[in-house]
């Protein structure tokens, strides 16, 4: 498993992958592809990795675990892949960033050109069975992510965390405040999304403290 993943993080990420935790997590893993059908697909576990390598991290959006239908889940956080239907929270995040930006509704449902940019779109358990919402919960995904967000955190240049809801933004202590920049909004799910996520002007913010840090900001304008 963790042979796919890109060299730099392998390399950032050396102890924890070394860890027997971690080698529990791939036997875990690799019973459960065995047994059951689980998403995203062996390929697609570390695109959000592939996609944006460490040193050029701008931005990092926490998610909970891959979506649980079939065609959905590719290794981004959030994203679905080309032809999929969005889901509810996706339909949520594209009419905040209408209403923040201005900008059209996108085409599809997928984040990949964010991922191009910097935008680390991480998911906190990187593994779900089919039609089971958290099932890979508490198998040892949590220790790998954890890892993740404090090796951003240890990054040189100003990074933007993006932490919606309650469960991304326990990982906040995770994160050195003094450096980095922390927004924090509900969830853009159905459940939550009115009650603060609209509004909540994430993408312009972002950008905003990007450019205040002398980083190049995101384009958040998706093919539409």
């Amino acid at each position: 498993m963790k042979d796919r993943l890109p060299a730099d993080w392998k390399k950032v990420l050396k102890d924890v992958l070394a860890s027997p935790g971690f080698a529990e997590l791939e036997a875990f893993v690799t019973r459960e592809r065995r047994e059951h059908t689980v998403y995203p697909s062996e390929e697609d576990l570390f695109s959000a990795f592939r996609l944006t390598p460490y040193d050029e991290v701008k931005v990092l959006l926490l998610g909970q675990d891959p979506y649980h239908g079939p065609g959905q889940a590719h290794g981004l956080a959030f994203s679905v892949q080309p032809g999929v239907k969005p889901p509810p929270s996706l339909v949520n995040i594209f009419k905040e960033l209408q209403s923040d930006l201005g900008v059209p509704k996108p085409k599809d449902g997928s984040l990949v050109p964010w991922a191009k940019q910097g935008v680390l779109l991480l998911n906190a358990v990187l593994t779900v069975r089919e039609g089971q919402a958290n099932a890979h919960e508490g198998h040892g995904w949590e220790a790998f992510t954890d890892a993740v967000i404090q090796k951003v955190s240890d990054e040189p240049e100003p990074v933007v965390f993006l932490l919606w809801g309650s469960y991304a933004q326990k990982k906040e202590a995770l994160i050195d405040t003094s450096r980095h920049i922390v927004l924090k909004a509900p969830h853009p799910s159905p459940l939550s999304a009115k009650k603060g996520f609209f509004g909540s002007k994430p993408f312009s913010l972002t950008n905003e403290a990007l450019k205040k840090a002398g980083r190049e900001p995101i384009d958040w304008r998706l093919p539409a």
